[in-house]
């Protein structure tokens, strides 16, 4: 007999063994028909483990974020059952699950086409039907070299070379064979809802000068319903497109001698300059003093910074007078350099550098997407400089800072903590000190967050926010980072009130992230019909005949000194063309139609984007109502 404790404390006995499934099964007939899997004394495990001791456990079920990576996962292995079958001399690589689906890559004997996904994802609903069981399988890793060999499986040979071990688990469903650590559902027959999404290219190993292999996607629900929803939200994404509605709007174009490098519009700066002006205003308010460093500096900083060690192959150089230089991939240095300008008191901490710095990263073409991925873009960064005991503070003004930024544009979001990476510089004290710092001004900030293992940046631990946007999208813009390392690096110091020299802590934070992605995301966001403090265009003037040219010139001239950012349009067209321009193509906010009675009564007709209801008011009222709308309500 054993013992088993639940995650609510409770504990069961078992006179004998039995497998993760009869354990649910005695709890609930319908909790087992949920569940997928188990965490059992720390580790995941499939339904089919043999519980043999006490310990705790854990069920995992389909409504869980565990429980959905587990049936993707699953059928990912379908997927390459399907292919196999297909196409038999097709290698195998690698499928993980990716956010909201999962892909597999394969090395076909040809390329697949449009046509051999069809096929593709018609086998796995065979297969589905089939209702085959995941059984898993131990074999010292010996086995599995010789065993793979022999089939001409070069991927799965090179991956079983590189274990720390020397046994491995597979996995089998039916006659298909694969390598894998696991969890699995119990039979295939348990995955409803997949389709098979695209295909692409991908080096091996994600190194250029490996093979280039074929990547299939697909996404997987646990319900129909849950899929259909996800479709719809990718069709009404597509329509969002920010690049799309970017040329659409003359916002941005991105062109084949910069790729990269986006090129704004008059439309599209002025939409840049009015977040950097928003920023600005409220970061002034807030106590931050702006800086301005150089977007070059010469190798020997970088070493300094870690950059060069850890970020080389991420940053463009040049030599001059036989010294190397880097262009910033990060403002942080220069913000350092310029902390250390002058001979700093704790008087003057908690000291707030904010710098609107143009930098640039060395990103493979195959990842540049718009304005979301780019090889130079503008990062808010700011660098605060601050004692140990004003670390709490800091972060919780940070975030009440960012509370108010995203619930301005209408986004929902969510905090996760990232420590230490692989990758870093500094030792484990001063990381364990960050990462407690940062935790505890989480928590007295009354915020949830959800831990992010070895994510951190390579200097410090970091703070990210995921924003939630109007179609449920989450994306990454607002950080927080906590730096022991660099100040100590670069020698930063401050004068104590014991007259002693200390260390100051140094804050890394950007709320825009990159202003260029974030207009990206917000382009989406709006679907282009931006608000009205926020639109590049905000009241666009519109004659109905000749006869009004000199009214709607007078009065778009009255805007514009009045300060607001209004357009003109008096051609020879009908009225009807004009609207249908400016409201479903341009998606101006405000569109005013003027006629001969507008004209006799100096009034205007307010058409708003997406409303079909019209009103009549007189000049100086809109202006009275547009002055109040063209301010944001923090």
């Amino acid at each position: 007999m054993f013992e088993i404790k639940l995650p609510d404390g409770s504990v069961r006995k078992c006179e004998q063994e039995l497998t993760v499934l009869d354990f649910a099964k005695n709890l609930s007939i319908s909790l087992s028909k949920k569940t997928v899997g188990a965490i059992f004394n720390g580790v995941q495990v499939d339904v089919s483990y043999t519980l043999k001791e006490a310990g705790e456990l854990k069920l995992i079920t389909l409504d869980s974020e565990l429980g959905i990576n587990i049936l993707r996962h699953s059928t990912t292995h379908i997927m390459a059952q399907a292919v196999k079958r297909l196409y038999p001399n097709t290698k195998l690589a690698i499928g993980p699950v990716i956010e909201n689906g999962f892909y597999y890559d394969f090395d076909p004997e040809k390329p697949f086409t449009d046509e051999d996904i069809q096929a593709i994802e018609k086998e796995m609903h065979k297969i589905i039907k089939e209702d085959y069981k995941f059984v898993r399988h131990m074999f010292s890793v010996n086995e599995l070299i010789e065993k793979y060999e022999k089939e001409g499986e070069i991927y799965k040979v090179e991956i079983l070379k590189g274990l720390d071990s020397d046994e491995a688990s597979a996995y089998t469903q039916g006659e298909f064979f694969d390598l894998c650590r696991g969890t699995h559902l119990p039979s295939t027959g348990y995955v409803k809802a997949f389709k098979l999404m695209s295909k692409a290219g991908a080096y091996w190993r994600g190194k250029s000068e490996n093979k280039m292999l074929q990547r299939i996607y697909g996404v997987a629900f646990p319900t129909k319903a849950e899929l259909d929803a996800y479709l719809n939200m990718l069709a009404e994404a597509e329509k969002r497109d920010h690049r799309k509605l970017g040329k659409q709007l003359g916002l941005f174009f991105l062109d084949e001698h910069g790729p990269g490098f986006p090129f704004f519009l008059p439309k599209g700066m002025t939409l840049f300059l009015r977040l950097q002006d928003l920023w600005r205003k409220e970061h002034i308010k807030a106590g931050y003093k702006e800086i301005r460093t150089p977007n070059m500096l010469d190798k020997e900083l970088w070493e300094i910074s870690g950059h060069w060690k850890n970020y080389k192959e991420n940053m463009y150089t040049s030599e001059i007078d036989e010294k190397i230089f880097a262009i910033k991939p990060m403002n942080c240095p220069g913000g350092l350099l310029t902390y250390k300008s002058e001979l700093r008191s704790y008087k003057d901490l908690p000291l707030k550098l904010a710098e609107m710095g143009h930098v640039h990263r060395h990103e493979f073409s195959g990842a540049l997407h718009g304005l979301m991925r780019v090889r130079a873009f503008t990062q808010d960064d700011t660098h605060i400089f601050c004692t140990k005991d004003q670390i709490e503070d800091q972060i919780k003004e940070i975030i009440s800072l960012y509370d108010r930024y995203y619930k301005l544009f209408g986004f929902e979001y969510n905090i996760e903590l990232s420590t230490k990476p692989e990758k870093a510089i500094g030792d484990d004290a001063l990381w364990q000190t960050a990462e407690s710092a940062l935790e505890r001004a989480l928590k007295a900030a009354g915020k949830e967050f959800k831990l992010n293992p070895g994510d951190g940046a390579f200097y410090g631990p970091k703070i990210d926010f995921k924003m939630k946007d109007s179609l449920g999208r989450i994306w990454q813009t607002g950080t927080i980072q906590l730096d022991f390392n660099l100040p100590e690096r670069f020698d930063a110091t401050y004068i104590g009130a014991d007259g002693e020299k200390h260390r100051p802590v140094m804050l890394h934070r950007a709320l825009y992230g990159s202003l260029e992605r974030f207009m990206g995301v917000l382009i989406e966001h709006y679907a282009g019909a931006f608000p009205v403090w926020l639109a590049p265009v905000q009241v666009k003037i519109m004659s109905i005949s000749e006869e009004q040219k000199e009214f709607c010139t007078n009065l778009y001239n009255k805007l514009i000194d009045l300060g607001f950012k209004a357009e003109l349009d008096v051609r020879n067209e009908k009225i009807g063309y004009k609207i249908r321009e400016a409201n479903f193509v341009e998606k101006v906010p405000i569109q005013l139609v003027i006629g001969k009675k507008e004209c006799e009564t100096n009034s205007v007709n307010v058409r708003r984007h997406g409303q079909t209801e019209t009103q009549t008011m007189g000049i100086e009222d809109f202006i009275s109502m547009l002055s109040k709308e063209v301010e944001p309500e923090f």
